[in-house]
């Protein structure tokens, strides 16, 4: 999956457990080094997508990254997540490197499990 071009960074949830697109999940991106600093916050649309890429060509940095994604509140709001949560923030850490172009990263997700993998 490599490519030329400035990299870019975006994102999807779906619900598995309801076989749906997560519309309202909050989205976190922090940038971790040299310290940790918040880059982004979102919300998914109709789609289970930000509005925007995470990182669109301009704001790209190679480096560490963490998505923050906040399903428990998505499944409380949904009435189907169990008290107490056992999945609310799922943080996923990922490496950005530069001349690779773009990062996909969606999340799959349910109230007890998630995956997650480099897309295209």
């Amino acid at each position: 999956m490599t490519g030329n071009g400035p990299g870019t960074l975006s994102t999807h949830v779906l619900n598995t457990a309801q076989g749906i697109p997560a519309e309202g999940v909050k989205i976190e991106l922090w940038r971790l080094d040299p310290e940790p600093a918040q880059v982004v916050e979102t919300v998914t649309n109709a789609d289970g997508r930000p509005r925007d890429p995470m990182l669109p060509p301009g704001a790209f940095r190679a480096g560490r990254y963490e998505l923050r994604f906040h399903v428990g509140a998505y499944f409380r709001a949904r009435g189907i997540a169990p008290e107490p949560l056992f999945l609310d923030i799922v943080a996923v850490n990922v490496g950005l490197a530069d001349g690779v172009g773009h990062y996909h990263v969606p999340l799959l997700c349910s109230p007890w499990s998630y995956t997650t993998y480099r897309g295209s």
